[in-house]
């Protein structure tokens, strides 16, 4: 009940905004923009040809490849940028070079060497998620308070044991916060890349109803499910971030 009362500000606004929409169409007489009910029309329309699963099924296939490579990647080498002095002097120059480069700036290099396959934008999730979790990673590993390092080293704790049972767990609400950064740009990585080389996802599905016909009501369709999808997502990480192996850091 009291999760239904927090959320109606927020259902109310939507209200509002889907309201204004409708009034400003309907005054404005617009051929080309569609109401909130014609989008619904199309939504329906989408799902009974079977169009919208085929596109929502290729844009997460793509997601979830492209970023599940990039945990593997991302958090070990976190861990070892983190934990070994040398190796972070070393690699982090380069990693904070690479890091501010717009993923969209990859999409030709990523043609070039991979084709208009699967595999290109697949490189461009991975590229644009794996840097925001190896710069959250290392940041976790450096923040880890002394006095739990201090602790384990009176007890004679070997280093390995020292950083699998004391530097990992305490590091994981960071890596959690750097794989949910990363999954967000991965999302809308996708879908530039499906606009530009590909012929299924939700970004071809959006740039295709543009080009057959000024189909806008499957345009902002494609854009609504999208930013739906997203929140999902993101809700998703936000239960990973409640677990107690990854809150016993903060615990009291």
């Amino acid at each position: 009940m009291n999760r239904i009362k927090e959320s109606l500000p927020a259902f109310a606004v939507i209200a509002v905004l889907l309201a204004a929409w409708w009034v400003i169409v309907i005054e404005t007489r617009s051929v080309i923009f569609p109401t909130p009910w014609q989008v619904v029309t199309g939504t329906a329309e989408l799902i009974k040809d079977g169009t919208l699963w085929r596109h929502i099924g290729a844009s997460l296939m793509r997601v979830g490849t492209g970023f599940s490579l990039a945990v593997l990647i991302a958090v070990p080498l976190g861990l070892w940028l983190g934990w070994v002095k040398g190796a972070y002097s070393t690699l982090n120059p380069l990693f904070q070079i690479l890091r501010p480069i717009s993923p969209i700036a990859w999409i030709p290099l990523a043609i070039l060497w991979f084709g208009v396959g699967n595999a290109s934008p697949i490189y461009l999730i991975f590229i644009s998620s794996v840097f925001p979790m190896i710069v959250q990673t290392t940041a976790g590993v450096h923040t880890i308070e002394r006095r739990y390092l201090r602790a384990a080293q009176n007890f004679g704790v070997s280093r390995y044991t020292l950083f699998r049972q004391v530097v990992i767990p305490a590091v994981l609400p960071q890596i959690i916060v750097g794989m949910r950064i990363g999954l967000g740009v991965a999302w809308l990585v996708v879908v530039a890349a499906e606009m530009i080389a590909l012929r299924s996802g939700l970004g071809y599905l959006i740039i295709d109803s543009r080009n057959a016909g000024n189909r806008y009501d499957l345009v902002i369709a494609g854009m609504i499910i999208i930013g739906l999808i997203g929140l999902l997502l993101d809700g998703v990480m936000r239960l990973l971030e409640g677990l107690k192996s990854v809150r016993w850091r903060y615990a009291h």
